[in-house]
């Protein structure tokens, strides 16, 4: 029995040899998600990065949805934020109101999980447009809770499919859930009570923010990613660790999951 539980582990952290960069993201993300408690997720990427981090690290993590799920334990993935699987065997489902008036402005929601379309610097995010905001080249979903999640949760994490210029740029063609900075710098309204975007998952690498008001520091590079490449792909002089380390490759056991148990129905996965 030893023999076979032992082969077994050894089985799961063993290197998968094709795995995507989509599923090399998701499981990196993931990783970041151990001992936090309370996770606002969105849908898409966050999705699958936090279903794979209740299956593998992190068994206690609550999930929450902004359709006013909380406690969720879905059986499968969910394809939207209403979708039966996460009402199904939840801990409670509230009104939207209560939700974001009490479990997330209450200050309840340790990690918001979002997903972005550009990211500045700073952590500020837009999923509004792409280009003039009077004739934009892409119209995009706009904010649904993505700003009362960066106000509110006590800190954001995000996860992106592009890291180049447009994602990263130097500017913003439209400020959706503006960060901390951006919100001191408006002087208006009430401050938030969050730290704002402190993690970035990007495919070249990991990005952190642990000063409120900072800056982001590339930390991580993902496997065969040099420095100068995710310096080169950044819109702006982007801060280096002094260590910058490299992420681990996603494992057989975790793209198994992602194909076979998450993800059967490639929604997300590419």
């Amino acid at each position: 029995m030893t023999g076979t539980i032992d082969g077994q582990a050894a089985a799961a952290s063993a290197t998968a040899p094709d795995y995507s960069q989509t599923e090399l993201i998701v499981c990196a993300a993931a990783k970041m998600l151990a001992g936090k408690s309370t996770v606002f997720a969105g849908i898409g990427l966050p999705t699958l990065a936090v279903d794979l981090a209740h299956r593998t690290l992190n068994r206690d993590i609550e999930l929450i949805y902004e359709s006013g799920v909380t406690g969720a334990h879905p059986e499968e993935m969910a394809e939207g934020i209403a979708d039966f699987v996460l009402v199904s065997g939840a801990e409670s489902v509230v009104s939207m109101q209560a939700l974001f008036g009490y479990v997330l402005q209450g200050g309840n929601v340790d990690v918001g999980f979002l997903g972005a379309a550009q990211i500045d610097r700073h952590g500020s995010l837009n999923t509004s447009v792409i280009g003039d905001w009077e004739r934009p080249t892409v119209r995009l979903p706009g904010s649904g809770g993505a700003s009362d999640i960066m106000s509110n949760a006590g800190e954001v994490f995000v996860i992106i499919r592009r890291h180049d210029h447009a994602s990263f740029p130097a500017e913003l063609d439209f400020v959706t859930s503006p960060s901390p900075v951006a919100a001191r710098a408006s002087g208006e309204g009430i401050p938030p009570q969050g730290h704002g975007v402190s993690v970035v998952i990007t495919p070249l690498g990991v990005l952190q923010r642990e000063d409120r008001f900072g800056e982001l520091v590339l930390t991580h590079t993902h496997p065969g990613v040099t420095v100068d490449q995710v310096k080169d792909a950044t819109g702006w002089d982007l801060k280096i660790a002094d260590h910058v380390q490299s992420t681990a490759e996603p494992t057989l056991e975790e793209v198994r999951l992602l194909r076979d148990e998450i993800d059967t129905v490639r929604l997300y996965l590419r």
